[in-house]
């Protein structure tokens, strides 16, 4: 029986056999998956060979044969930059791509380089989340944008590019709960609306701020009336208690919403 290189016979719990296939490369043992047939688990082996000793095989013109295509990125990584990661990173000068699939690239920055390489990214409709801690994360968390922000209301890309997630390129607009930037007569100006059976309009206010804390004013009145929903409150960065205070005191809130709430 011919013997296939870099392939090792298993059974599973039900006594079905598979093959695993590896290869050691700058010393470090590399799985390359499991395959049910001892030549496709060799073909693999080969195929890592040929990426790990051709300088000339890079992500963005390499057409898998067998392996997976995140494992491929992963050896060319790894053998341009002697660096093991198991996410499809590709490091570059002061930034890294990551290869969600063959036609969705993504570019951070580097400092981001640990959290991604143990944190795979997923997608779930248009949002793109990791797993954090047993939670889903959203990408977009870590600019300060809220879940279900809406792209080119709430932040936009600087360069118009969506899968540039470099800090300088995610630019936030509007950080807060229950506040959407709206323009009126030609000037930006901040609408506050909570949610309760439906959404209720709080008040319009003239900065992003001021609509922060008149929310946060609403749910406290909500609450008081015995409305227990799971309300998230605004925090406003950098604002001393007693301005906080003023601007809470000042804030107006629609006497509709009093009346509801009554």
């Amino acid at each position: 029986m011919k013997k296939y290189t870099g392939v090792y016979k298993a059974t599973k719990k039900d006594g079905t056999c598979y093959f695993r296939a590896s290869i050691t490369y700058r010393h470090k043992h590399i799985s390359l998956g499991s395959y049910d047939a001892e030549p496709k688990a060799n073909a693999a082996y080969v195929e890592a060979g040929e990426i790990l000793e051709n300088p000339h095989a890079l992500p963005d013109c390499y057409a898998p044969k067998i392996l997976p295509f995140e494992k491929c990125i992963t050896l060319m990584n790894f053998r341009d930059h002697n660096l093991y990661i198991k996410n499809p990173i590709y490091i570059k000068n002061k930034f890294f791509f990551y290869y969600y699939s063959p036609d969705t690239i993504f570019t951070f920055d580097i400092d981001d380089l640990f959290y991604y390489a143990s944190h795979k990214i997923m997608k779930r409709g248009r949002h793109l989340f990791v797993a954090d801690y047993g939670m889903q994360v959203n990408i977009l968390n870590r600019y300060g944008i809220r879940n279900f922000a809406v792209e080119n209301r709430d932040y936009y890309f600087a360069n118009g590019d969506s899968h540039d997630f470099r800090y300088s390129n995610v630019i936030c607009i509007n950080p807060y709960f229950g506040v959407i930037r709206i323009k009126e007569n030609g000037t930006f100006r901040f609408l506050a609306k909570i949610h309760i059976n439906g959404d209720y309009r709080i008040g319009i206010y003239p900065t992003a701020t001021e609509a922060a804390i008149a929310y946060n004013k609403a749910v406290d009145l909500v609450k008081k009336q015995g409305i227990n929903k799971n309300f998230s409150y605004n925090y406003i960065d950098g604002m001393s208690p007693s301005d906080y205070a003023a601007i809470y005191s000042d804030c107006k809130i629609s006497e509709k919403l009093y009346h509801l709430i009554s």
